[in-house]
């Protein structure tokens, strides 16, 4: 599992505690993924026995990982620390091409006093 670059990623409103100081706007992060020839094949033989496709299953682990890298990444750079209600959608563009975006509201939270 990654790391978070950013403290607060979720797919609800403000956690418990927590109070939004600004809304900064949307953030997202895309990729756009294509099976191999050799992966697409591979897939095939898997699909004859039935079961999971695990080389289309780590396809996509990957590329969500890498949407939400890019998400997190876009959300810093825009000056937030926290990304609240972050969602994934996907499609396919062409055959064997899928975009994958994760996105959010990328906002900026009260500093909260310490005890």
């Amino acid at each position: 599992m990654t790391a978070h670059k950013i403290p607060i990623l979720t797919t609800f409103e403000a956690p418990p505690g927590s109070e939004i100081d600004r809304v900064i706007g949307p953030c997202w992060g895309i990729t756009v993924r294509s099976r191999s020839v050799v992966g697409t094949a591979c897939a095939g033989c898997q699909t004859f026995f039935g079961g999971e496709i695990s080389a289309l299953t780590e396809l996509a682990t990957q590329a969500r990982d890498e949407a939400m890298r890019r998400l997190e990444t876009n959300a810093l750079a825009m000056g937030a620390d926290a990304v609240l209600m972050m969602r994934f959608d996907s499609g396919e563009l062409m055959q064997n091409t899928n975009e994958i975006v994760a996105y959010g509201t990328a906002v900026k939270l009260k500093a909260r006093a310490r005890a």
